[in-house]
């Protein structure tokens, strides 16, 4: 049987010395994914092999837990909901490398670690939303823009230094280098329509409300939003843009997963890691999170191919991690979130 305990921050501090019950076979799994998302994946995978999937959920905490336990947690897996997360478990030395054929065979090589400590599971664009009303379309847009004239009072997003937009930080160090992203970031802080805060979902509800003309936030929030009925007045409100389209292309976030380093249960992980980046698990994550499987030729859902296609920046996220301790530099060198 399955069990999947969806923890707060409260609940995880009671639960720090209990860990899912060990079965014969079985697979043990610290999730920062929401359980409604991984639990039809779940059962899926138990249907086709017999082995049974044990989750911790939390929002906060996992990896700090992680650690603490050192060789005797029971985790076999982590699912992360952000590439910080990986970057962060690899960093911490807390995975071991996944040596899988069928893997390689299923995700493309800018999207798993060189070393094997990681592996994409779903992607997701970091876009432009524009206000219908106000601003218009802006097929040509580019994240550089935001930090021009045009957009002056007129930007929302949430904390720069929230694992999405961190990335995306990244990423343009990557492109532009240090210096040219600090003038970027002045400037886009500059262009704020009002103090960093909320989460992506905000940032749409704000250009809604005429508090801004343009927000930054995560393609599938966007699906989500459209299927909500309280929500999708404020989806209706705006236009999805991929930005960066007449050059590198729209930049690129990712959801992951990491085989930890004292996994009890190897193989049945390999089992599961396989069965995720195969054909009927990233069908299901395109389908029910509005998601963008990361093996090729997995169709999208019909809401999400709605959107168009669109050219998506091709610098492996490997190098874009590099990046990241100069992001948070600049991040607080700027001010960003004051």
């Amino acid at each position: 049987m399955k069990k999947a305990l969806a923890l707060g921050l409260a609940s995880l501090l009671t639960t720090l010395t209990a860990a899912p019950t060990l079965a014969q076979d079985s697979v043990n799994i610290y999730s920062f994914r929401q359980p409604f998302l991984i639990e039809p994946i779940l059962e899926k995978f138990t249907a086709q092999t017999g082995i049974e999937t044990n989750v911790v959920f939390a929002k906060k905490g996992l990896i700090e837990r992680l650690k603490r336990e050192g060789k005797h947690t029971r985790a076999d897996l982590v699912l992360t909901s952000n590439f910080s997360a990986l970057m962060q478990l690899d960093d911490m030395e807390l995975t071991q490398s996944i040596n899988s054929d069928a893997v390689a065979d299923n995700i493309p090589a800018s999207f798993r670690d060189p070393n094997g400590q990681w592996v994409a599971l779903t992607k997701r664009v970091r876009n432009v939303y524009s206000s219908k009303e106000r601003v218009g379309q802006l097929s040509s847009v580019r994240y550089e823009d935001l930090g021009s004239e045009q957009f002056a009072g007129k930007v929302c997003m949430r904390s720069g230094k929230h694992p999405y937009n961190l990335a995306l930080v990244a990423s343009m160090i990557a492109h532009h280098g240090e210096a040219q992203t600090k003038q970027w970031l002045t400037a886009l802080k500059q262009n704020l329509a009002r103090k960093p805060q909320g989460n992506d979902r905000a940032q749409v509800k704000a250009v809604k409300e005429g508090l801004c003309d343009v927000a930054i936030g995560n393609s599938y929030y966007f699906g989500k939003m459209m299927q909500d009925e309280q929500q999708r007045t404020w989806a209706d409100a705006v236009y999805i843009n991929f930005p960066n389209q007449q050059d590198r292309g729209a930049h690129v976030n990712v959801s992951g997963v990491a085989l930890t380093k004292y996994a009890k249960n190897k193989d049945n992980a390999l089992k599961l890691i396989e069965f995720m980046t195969d054909n009927t698990a990233q069908n299901m994550y395109a389908s029910v999170n509005m998601e963008y499987p990361v093996k090729k030729g997995v169709p999208l859902s019909e809401l999400v191919a709605s959107w168009g296609d669109f050219k998506e920046d091709s610098l492996p996220l490997s190098e874009i991690s590099k990046h990241r301790q100069t992001a948070l530099k600049l991040l607080d060198e700027v001010k960003f979130d004051l």
